[in-house]
């Protein structure tokens, strides 16, 4: 996995790279400010676009100022920098940079008060204003500048980090952001990128490499890191010789109610597909017309029947899609809960544990909880932040012994010991119904094939994200069943 720092740990990172590299600190930030230019002209590469570069008095600034600079010598023709002037000080590599300039004919405007920007028309607005060291709300000049840059028909793009948004930690809804269509980062995506707040200050972002200690980076600890291809190809465990259905373990589905079908099936799908040696389904009778005829390869438990069954057999459980929240639902949760065979927890019986704090006082280490936002709080109580949830999350994660799986669009997987796992992968194309019924079946698939709850619940949703983006590469919008049998197929392009 790719660990993912605090800007504190990222300052940390600049300082022991300039010290044991050894580099320069002007030299690094020339090797930042080439790879945002690199990455800059991939998205903007008309050289006559009219483009205004704001940089503050720091170190962002003085990128701001190198880029302008790099640009320049690069054939752009109509670049303006505007220096934002609301503080006194200056760093020694914003003045080395603005010397540098000056030796160029860009032009250079000096701004005392955010309304000399009133009308400012420019194609592209570079934002180098402030930087990821600000750790508290935008306030007078600096507030008023970031409020009228966003009401200009402008895009914007922003160094390393958008001007008054926090790299980690609490994003406050209240307060402004100088909002960024593009963030273009050095070495690492903020923390905070991956959080639905995230939608006030930037719209995408893109990572560059400048030259950090990768060494140093992999040693710092922040309990945030992203799951990559990498990380999943390590994970697969090829299929050997000689091996059967045996071999990759037996999956039970307790789901769907007569009219919730098509949940059960869509999990069982899903659990097909990514491999299960053996899936059993256990749906009321009135639905196995619908499994034979959907899904011949799946075996049928009677409900009935399910409370008199050895359910030990199984090598993992899932529980929930479409079960229904009544006192048959009920009784079957707690009988599972009794279990010592891993167990996904999703949907219904998720619901069944909000409401009956007997019941969730049953939960076992091992579990894998599901949860999207409006499950989760009811787990576990309202929260006003996606960056409170997630603290909610490590702490019951740690406390219970289970693995937390928090919906999102980015979403976190969090392991007994309150670390975090993000998952890249994912698009809006998957906004439709039936997706977390076939991610329910891909966990408790990997996790009867052996695979520990955490790393089941990661490479699940990896899989389940990179389905998608590959379905969504031409279409608008995916359907859950085809999210489901494309699995296979993308994780064989991911292992080739």
């Amino acid at each position: 996995m790719i660990n993912l720092l605090t800007a504190e740990q990222m300052r940390l990172t600049d300082a022991f790279t300039i010290k044991n590299k050894p580099v320069s600190s002007i030299d690094l930030m020339e090797s930042a400010s080439m790879a945002f230019v690199d990455a800059f002209t991939e998205e903007v590469n008309d050289k006559a676009t009219a483009i205004a570069i704001l940089c503050g008095k720091g170190n962002n600034g003085g990128d701001g100022l190198a880029i302008a600079r790099i640009l320049t010598d690069r054939g752009f023709s109509a670049i303006a920098v505007y220096l934002i002037d609301f503080s006194s000080r200056t760093t020694a590599e914003y003045d080395t940079n603005l010397a540098r300039l000056k030796e160029l004919e860009v032009q250079l405007n000096r701004v005392t008060a955010a309304e000399q920007l009133q009308g400012l028309d420019a194609a592209v607005i570079i934002d180098a204003v402030l930087g990821s060291g600000l750790n508290k709300k935008l306030t007078s000049a600096y507030q008023q500048l970031a409020e009228l840059v966003n009401t200009l028909n402008s895009q914007v793009i922003a160094v390393d980090v958008p001007t008054g948004f926090p790299a980690d930690g609490f994003i406050d809804p209240d307060h402004i952001y100088l909002k960024a269509d593009l963030v273009i980062c050095f070495q690492r995506p903020k923390i905070n990128f991956f959080f639905p707040e995230s939608l006030l200050a930037l719209n995408r972002f893109r990572v560059v490499q400048i030259g950090l200690d990768e060494a140093f980076i992999e040693e710092q600890h922040s309990g945030y890191q992203l799951v990559d291809k990498h990380t999943i190809q390590a994970l697969y465990q090829p299929r050997k010789p000689f091996s059967h259905k045996g071999t990759y373990g037996h999956a039970l589905i307790i789901a769907g109610q007569p009219q919730t079908m098509g949940a059960a099936l869509l999990a069982a799908k899903a659990c097909l597909h990514s491999g299960a040696g053996l899936t059993t389904l256990s749906i009321p009778s009135t639905g196995l017309t619908a499994l034979n005829t959907a899904l011949p390869e799946v075996m049928y438990l009677e409900r009935e029947e399910l409370i008199k069954s050895d359910l030990k057999k199984f090598k993992a459980i899932a529980i929930g899609p479409g079960l229904g929240t009544g006192n048959e639902s009920t009784n079957l949760v707690k009988q599972v809960l009794q279990l010592k065979v891993p167990l996904v927890i999703d949907a219904d019986a998720l619901h069944i544990l909000g409401e009956k704090e007997d019941v969730k006082n049953m939960l076992s280490p091992g579990a894998v909880l599901t949860p999207h936002m409006k499950e989760f709080d009811h787990l576990f109580g309202q929260h006003q932040s996606w960056w409170e949830r997630l603290q909610t999350a490590k702490e019951k994660a740690v406390q219970t012994g289970c693995v937390i799986v928090l919906k999102n669009q980015y979403t976190f997987v969090v392991n007994i010991k309150g670390e975090v796992a993000i998952n890249p992968t994912g698009n809006p194309a998957m906004a439709q119904g039936g997706m977390g019924d076939v991610l329910t079946g891909l966990i408790v698939s990997f996790m009867a094939q052996g695979y520990a709850a955490d790393k089941a619940a990661s490479y699940a949703c990896y899989l389940h994200g990179l389905a998608g983006d590959e379905l969504g590469e031409s279409r608008i919008s995916v359907s859950a069943s085809e999210v489901a049998m494309q699995v296979p197929v993308s994780l064989k392009g991911l292992i080739k």
